[in-house]
């Protein structure tokens, strides 16, 4: 499971090098606001597979 720290390095680290943010202006954004960039760069993104989809996936390809 990816902890909070991770995840939030990540994301400052994509939103500087894909939005020109400094980690000050990652911090300060509200999610709302980061969402909407993503969203303005991949308007047609595919949905969140369900459920199912996500059982079938791992039937498919376990993890050993």
């Amino acid at each position: 499971m990816t902890r909070f720290a991770e995840a939030a390095r990540r994301l400052a680290g994509l939103a500087g090098a894909t939005f020109g943010w400094r980690p000050d202006d990652f911090w300060r954004a509200t999610p709302a606001e980061l969402a909407a960039l993503v969203d303005a760069c991949a308007p047609e993104a595919a949905t969140p597979p369900d459920t199912a989809t996500i059982a079938a996936m791992q039937e498919a390809f376990p993890d050993g």
